[in-house]
């Protein structure tokens, strides 16, 4: 079927796309890069169509040099042009990126599969869920949280993108050239996790930390609070004490 991976766009972008106002606000910021990632394998997927059939089917050649490159450059646009017209804030920039990087995966993870329904298996669903698509989110993820770093320093703009740009690109052209070569391949299945499980542990360390960080500054607020209130309580009683002084005084008279 030639229209096969629009009918699967529309099925799975129009659903998603319709949930957006019944979600919650940081909810709805994630669901929108999903959206973006899923149009961003729908756009890709034609463009690596094209340089496949200029570069004579060579597959080989095609996913380790090319597809990396183009891949990640159009996922880092959207994440480009939010950090740098909407925000540059770590934990928003962190988040979307690896959002968009999953629906790019989710999208590309579905059509193979339609694809492919007579070779697919168990193996392959659990290969392309925990390296595949991790890995796109990963190099997407990495952009977007470099460039809360790039957009604060503008002298690093261009060097900066750049350098990012190289990191994803390389990143995903080893990950491809391990994943095909039959010694290596079980080594790139692995990369992903090997990746992500020490930043997500190292992510989770910091935000137990942040919020101690912000009880203990509430617990002070608290006390401070508390010292202002000990001394208003004793003018209030000092106050009282003079008035009925001065009743008792003027009953006297």
């Amino acid at each position: 079927m030639d229209n096969l991976i629009y009918i699967l766009y529309i099925c799975m972008f129009v659903p998603l796309l319709l949930s957006l106002p019944l979600i919650h606000k940081t909810s709805r910021r994630i669901m929108v890069f999903m959206l973006i990632g899923i149009s961003a394998a729908l756009f890709i997927s034609e463009v690596n169509g094209l340089l496949l059939r200029l570069m004579n089917y060579e597959t080989l050649y095609v996913t380790t040099t090319i597809t990396p490159v183009t891949e990640e450059i159009i996922k880092a646009l959207p994440v480009l042009i939010y950090a740098f017209v909407i925000s540059d804030n770590r934990e928003k920039l962190l988040s979307s990126s690896f959002a968009l990087g999953i629906g790019f995966a989710l999208f590309e993870n579905t059509y193979i599969l339609i694809n492919s329904m007579d070779s697919v298996s168990i193996e392959w669903a659990v290969i392309r869920g925990f390296s595949t698509a991790l890995m796109h989110g990963i190099c997407t993820a990495a952009v977007g949280y470099g460039m809360s770093f790039v957009k604060k320093k503008k002298k690093l703009f261009y060097c900066g993108t750049f350098a990012l740009l190289m990191l994803a690109i390389i990143y995903h052209g080893i990950f491809n050239m391990l994943v095909q070569s039959e010694s290596l391949k079980y080594f790139g299945f692995v990369l992903p996790l090997a990746t992500y499980i020490p930043v997500v542990i190292n992510l989770i360390k910091k935000f137990r930390e942040s919020r101690k960080a912000k009880k203990a500054e509430a617990a002070m607020e608290e006390e401070q609070s508390a010292e202002v209130e000990e001394p208003t309580a004793e003018v209030e009683e000092t106050v009282k004490v003079e008035e009925q002084t001065v009743n008792a005084e003027e009953q006297t008279v």
